[in-house]
This record gives C-alpha cells, sequence and structure tokens, in this order.
C-alpha cells in the first residue's frame, strides 16, 4: 500500500530534508518516527529538497507499507506522530493513494515564498530575512518579468549540483510590500539547488540600484552562477504548496 504524508514544518534545526550522515533532518526524524510506530522498515520519499534552515508550510511525502491502515488507524497514527515529533514539525494527514503516485515525479508546480523584514523584528529571526535596504519593489517585479520569459536557470543553480537539466518553467513570480515586510512569490513546475534565494538575490540587487534590466537579462543568458547575486539567507524561505494533477481521483 501507497501512502502519502501531509506535513509541514520549520526547518530551523534541521539540515533539510534530505537524510543523510552526521546530521539531523527532517526525513531522518520522521522515517523513524513512523518506522517505530508501524513496527516496519519504512522508506521516505519527499516531494523535493530543502536546504539547511528552509520552512515547509505544505509538504509531501510517500512511502509504502504492507499494512492495510483504517481511517481509524490512521487518525492514531496523525495523533501519536504529533505527540512524538518535535513542536517544529507537524503532521496534518496520511492517506492511501495508487501505487503509481510519486510524492516528487507525480507533482506538476510548486510555490515558494521568500520573506523579508525591513524593519528588526525579533519574533521573526528564524523565519525571515532582516534586511533595512531601499528597494523599488517596481523594478524588482519588472525583473521577475523578464525571469519568467526564460527557462534556462543555470545562473541561478548551485553550482556543484548533479541536476541533469535546468529547465524549468516559472509560471508566477512576483513582489509584494505590506509595510515593512517584502515578500517575493514564485511557482514553477521544478526548482533547482538554492535557485529560488539565488534569484531573490539578485532581484534585491536590481531592486537596490545595484544591477540594470539589461545586466539582468545578461545574467541569466550567461548561464554562470558567479554573474548572479548572492543567494539570500535560509531562515527566510518557506515551500508554501505543492500541486498534484488530480491528486483526489488518485486517492483508494
Amino acid at each position: 500500500m501507497r501512502y502519502f504524508i501531509k506535513l509541514a514544518y520549520d526547518g530551523t534545526a534541521y539540515h533539510g530534508w534530505q537524510a543523510q550522515k552526521n546530521a539531523i533532518s527532517i526525513q531522518k526524524v520522521l522515517t523513524d518516527a513512523l518506522a517505530m510506530m508501524l513496527r516496519e522498515d519504512v522508506s521516505l520519499t519527499g516531494c523535493g529538497r530543502t536546504d539547511t534552515g528552509v520552512h515547509a508550510r505544505e509538504y509531501f511525502a510517500h512511502m509504502d507499507s504492507e499494512k492495510e491502515l483504517s481511517r481509524e488507524q490512521v487518525g492514531k497514527l496523525v495523533f501519536n506522530l504529533n505527540s512524538y515529533l518535535g513542536k517544529d514539525i507537524a503532521v496534518y494527514d496520511i492517506f492511501c493513494v495508487k501505487a503509481d503516485v510519486h510524492a516528487r515525479f507525480s507533482a506538476i508546480q510548486r510555490t515558494y515564498r521568500y520573506y523579508i523584514n525591513l524593519t528588526k523584528d525579533p519574533f521573526s529571526v528564524n523565519r525571515s530575512y532582516y534586511h533595512n535596504g531601499s528597494f523599488d519593489t517596481g523594478m524588482m517585479n519588472r525583473g521577475a518579468e523578464l525571469i519568467m520569459k526564460y527557462s534556462d536557470f543555470t545562473s541561478f543553480s548551485k553550482v556543484d549540483s548533479d541536476t541533469k537539466t535546468k529547465i524549468c518553467k516559472i509560471t508566477a513570480a512576483h513582489w509584494e510590500r505590506n509595510g515593512d515586510l517584502l515578500v517575493f512569490t514564485i511557482s514553477a513546475n521544478r526548482f533547482l539547488r538554492n535557485m529560488v534565494r539565488a534569484i531573490v538575490g539578485t532581484l534585491l540587487d536590481l531592486g537596490s540600484g545595484k544591477m540594470s534590466l539589461r545586466e539582468l537579462k545578461l545574467v541569466i543568458e550567461a548561464k554562470n552562477r558567479s554573474d548572479a547575486g548572492d543567494s539570500v539567507p535560509a531562515c527566510g524561505l518557506f515551500l508554501e504548496k505543492v500541486e498534484y494533477k488530480d491528486l483526489m481521483s488518485d486517492i483508494r
């Protein structure tokens, strides 16, 4: 039986989603908890990799199990997981899907948001980037519109990434300002490692006058990470939404 797990997490204390040696990760913590409660070996596949310190308001993972759980058993499992896991991980639901539905490859769109505080806020230290600069959000939105015209994002990809292709389809990208809070929202069918943080850093250069639209165009077309702006800190990045074509029809 294949089960989807819907969860959310604050990534401050974790080295991202992906399990790795000598580091605590969301995947490892959740896998261990499920294995203990189900009393079987568990292998979790996530909808994508989030880096150290990045958060997720909505995240999906799948696992295969020999057990066929009733809704009552699922409800108990969700309750027990939330009681066992730390306060920074919440499991919202577990549901059975068709065997070919994949948490990563069946997803058709992901949405990220990046939060910037223009004034110091001690209550959002780990959930936004404090930057007291002056930015032209109109210019940054023009930059976001320009980025959407392209599909090759090599200039915004982590250099040592083992990704086979740097092609992504961005369907939305825009900035909003609410008082002293700047929010960048971007949606695409897939994202490269470090891509959103690199785009945000580059658009901040554009908004602060360090870069022109013409220079931004040259940066994208150069396909060279060193030409783009610095990556902004992970603390302000949230995976907000993961979409599937028709997940409800795939629920068993």
